[in-house]
């Protein structure tokens, strides 16, 4: 391929195959699909109906616009969108006991999220995206500059400008789907590229699903390739591995949520410190539920930074430096051919960091080798 073409804009998934009415209804409000219209849309796409064995635990199946759901023992774990905003994220993501811990909106709109927590449309469910790599912006996307646009004036003048460096992480393809008693495997490949579609980065992600206990867990690895030619990675605080926490469960709402560190920093001290863990937990549906963010050793700039906010926000963020008001430091340059690898695990569990023993959860996690 050549580098400065654009790439080809991924064809049109095919429709969603119609539903039993009664059948769709339940299947929505459980996270998934009528799974004969997954398997006959999924093969319209090329993509293997389900990655499972019929006895496994775990199981992978395509959605109708090119995504995948995962599930254990029959009950919904994960969705990984493709076709929505300008990058891929998982969403829904359910706990162990099929509680969402991941904020509804902008994907779905619930009347149980206040307008106040209505923020930041380009903050989907679990996600990477980063304000300026070689001054292109994938964090946000264009939902973010609406309001303003439609407003006019000076602020509408200020996005136009935004909207020029927007560009976008697209879903190339798939190249692991596994599914078995012990775990669920999601690999692909994503193509970082301009507002005009040329790429200027490979990223090779991988997403492990387990269960541990009362306890799920997500790993995250990511490789970022310079496959195009030199790279410029700008240290933004809007940059990074981020999730969205359920609205009753961000600490500005009130209702109890917490941020804590491995270093027993809470709320906004934990903000900007670099830490091998960070926890926020809070009430959802009624339980106290928790989403812990562990950064494995082999990480780049381990330990890594944190850019988490009380009203929502969990960042793990390697770029900036935060020990000054403003995020700052040195660009990191990649040159052709070389990479950075960023390794993470999301452990979703009920109660605090004590009661699900997080730390022990990172000390194993660290233990455990990475490429």
């Amino acid at each position: 391929m050549n580098p400065t073409s654009p790439l080809p804009t991924p064809a049109s998934p095919a429709a969603p195959v119609a539903c039993p009415r009664r059948a769709a209804t339940a299947a929505r409000a459980a996270g998934l699909v009528c799974i004969a219209a997954v398997i006959a849309a999924a093969l319209a796409v090329g993509l293997p109906a389900v990655a499972r064995a019929a006895e496994s635990r775990f199981t992978i199946t395509p959605t109708p616009t090119g995504g995948v759901t995962v599930a254990v023992d029959g009950r919904p774990f994960a969705g990984y969108v493709v076709d929505q905003g300008n990058k891929p994220f998982l969403w829904p993501v359910h706990g162990p006991t099929g509680t969402p811990l991941t904020r509804a909106f902008p994907m779905l709109d619930l009347p149980e999220e206040p307008a106040a927590q209505r923020d930041h449309p380009h903050h989907r469910g679990i996600t990477f995206g980063h304000e300026s790599i070689g001054g292109i912006d994938t964090w946000h996307e264009r939902a973010t500059y609406e309001e303003a646009l439609a407003k006019g004036g000076r602020g509408a003048e200020a996005a136009r400008k935004q909207l020029d460096q927007l560009g976008a992480i697209r879903h190339r393809g798939f190249t692991t789907l596994e599914a078995d008693d012990r775990r669920a495997v999601v690999a692909a490949t994503c193509d970082h590229v301009d507002h005009a579609g040329v790429r200027f980065l490979t990223e090779e992600r991988r997403m492990t699903f387990r269960v541990a206990g009362d306890t799920r867990l997500i790993d995250w690895d990511q490789d970022l390739v310079a496959t195009d030619g030199p790279v410029r990675i700008d240290a933004r605080k809007d940059a990074g591995l981020s999730i969205r926490v359920p609205v009753t469960m961000a600490v500005d709402v009130g209702q109890g949520g917490r941020i804590e560190n491995a270093e027993g920093l809470t709320d906004k001290e934990a903000w900007g410190k670099r830490s091998r863990w960070v926890d926020y937990r809070g009430p959802v549906a009624g339980e106290q539920w928790g989403v812990a963010m562990l950064n494995h050793p082999t990480s780049f700039r381990h330990p890594t930074g944190w850019h988490v906010r009380g009203y929502g926000l969990f960042t793990a963020n390697p770029f900036a430096d935060f020990s000054a008001d403003t995020p700052r430091a040195e660009p990191v340059v990649l040159a052709a051919g070389g990479r950075i690898r960023l390794r993470h695990r999301f452990v979703l569990h009920p109660g605090d960091p004590r009661t699900a023993r997080i730390a022990e959860a990172y000390e194993t996690y660290a233990a455990e080798p990475k490429e």
